[in-house]
Formats: C-alpha cells, structure tokens, sequence
C-alpha cells in the first residue's frame, strides 16, 4: 500500500472517532433527548433573576412547577394532567385569598 491510502485510511479513522467521541459528550450531558420519551422532561423553563428559574417539568403524565436556584428548591404546585387525564381524579381546588392568614384551602363538602 502507498503512503497516500494510509494516510487516508488514518483521517478517515480519526475523524469517525471524534464523530464518535462528540456524540457521546453531547449524550451524556443531557443535551439529546432520550429515545423512547422517557417519563421525566422539561417543558418550559423561565428565568427569573440570574440565579432563580421557574421549571415546568412532566412527570409521569403529570405536569410539576419548579422553582430552583435560591436557597432551597421548591414545589410550587402540580399543575395538571398532560393529554386530558382521561381518567384520572380532577386536581383540587384553586386555594382562596379569604380566611385566616389570606391563603386557605376550602373544604370538601360531605
């Protein structure tokens, strides 16, 4: 074999290895979405200040609000089903501003 079909044959090799290597980064630092779905993904993100954002996530069918960045993580509410729910339970009420302390939950009826 001459030097020039060698010298080819190496390029060649080399630039499908880093074809190879750069797939794999991009894989595994969660830039690619999973085949198949998945049961957790990240809908819509917002950005409140430079370190706070507010995450919508689905779960399981399910959509989560999120808000991450300060001090401490923190679940602001679910917001509801993806897709309908067709059956599944509604979600509970709205909370109300009357009531002691401005926030209360109202109570079921029996």
């Amino acid at each position: 074999m001459s030097i020039a079909v060698l010298t080819a044959i190496a390029a060649l090799a080399a630039v499908l290895g880093l074809v190879l290597l750069v797939g794999r980064l991009v894989r595994f630092s969660g830039r690619l979405p999973r085949p198949g779905g998945g049961r957790l993904a990240v809908t819509e993100v917002l950005a409140l200040d430079a370190s706070r954002r507010l995450r919508l996530v689905r779960c399981d069918g399910r959509e989560v609000l999120l808000l991450t960045g300060g001090p401490a993580d923190l679940v602001v509410g679910w917001v509801g089903w993806v897709g309908g729910g067709r059956g599944r339970r509604p979600l509970p009420p709205a909370p109300s501003r009357e009531g002691r302390g401005g926030l209360s939950w109202p109570l079921p009826s029996p």
